[in-house]
């Protein structure tokens, strides 16, 4: 048991200061929002992040936006996602129940989606937290394309959860069928089957994405433009 405790000194925190210090370093290969040339755009809510011709990419973390048309970006500017309203932060501004709900998802977005309770992330830390029932929860994550199969199950626990509620699409299939798009075996995005309060781009988005949507969402971090 001491031999334990020793290690476990030694180690030190594990917990990124993360929003406060400096921004995580992040490595080389990491493929962040994208550079662009003057005059183009791209959508980052169909974009699954491999090389593409004429594409670079930065290491910057921060993509997820409050409506559906902020995830095109244009000349390498995004409005990053703001705070909820007033009423909706008084409510969940100090506690944050979520269901997440794998709608046809490869398991990808779901599994970085867990890393957030790891001591690394330490999403409770925040208030917030991921809850086994929707009766219990404030809103939904929703990963996947949304399959044909998978819509009412989705639709079930959207309705089971308690009014006033938010939803945050997470991932390029969430938000726009990702490679999947136009079959007629998935939906078009779920904006198009119930309202969203957060997209969080990527295939999928790295924890801090997800974590730094969240905490814009309940205004732990201030709206703001990024540029790359």
């Amino acid at each position: 048991m001491l031999k334990v405790l020793i290690t476990r000194f030694k180690q030190g925190c594990r917990t990124l200061p993360f929003p406060k210090g400096q921004p995580p370093n992040l490595p080389e290969r990491y493929r962040g929002r994208p550079i662009i040339a003057q005059g183009t755009s791209v959508d980052l809510g169909k974009m699954t992040f491999v090389p593409e011709t004429g594409i670079q990419y930065s290491r910057d973390f921060r993509m997820a936006v409050s409506t559906r048309a902020g995830l095109l970006l244009n000349n390498g500017e995004i409005v990053l996602a703001r705070a909820l309203q007033r009423e909706m932060l008084a409510i969940f501004g100090r506690s944050l129940k979520l269901r997440q709900v794998s709608a046809g998802g490869c398991n990808a977005c779901e599994a970085d989606i867990n890393v957030l309770n790891t001591p690394v992330f330490d999403l409770s830390r925040f208030g917030i937290q991921f809850v086994a029932s929707p009766r219990h929860a404030d809103g939904i994550v929703v990963t996947g394309p949304v399959t044909r199969n998978m819509r009412e199950a989705l639709m079930k626990t959207y309705e089971a959860v308690p009014d006033p509620k938010i939803v945050i699409a997470v991932g390029a299939c969430a938000i726009s069928g990702g490679v999947f798009a136009d079959s007629p075996q998935v939906s078009a995005g779920l904006d198009t089957i119930i309202p969203v309060d957060l997209y969080v781009p990527g295939c999928p988005p790295h924890p801090l994405t997800i974590l730094d949507g969240l905490l814009r969402l309940l205004g732990r971090i201030k709206a703001q433009k990024g540029s790359v």
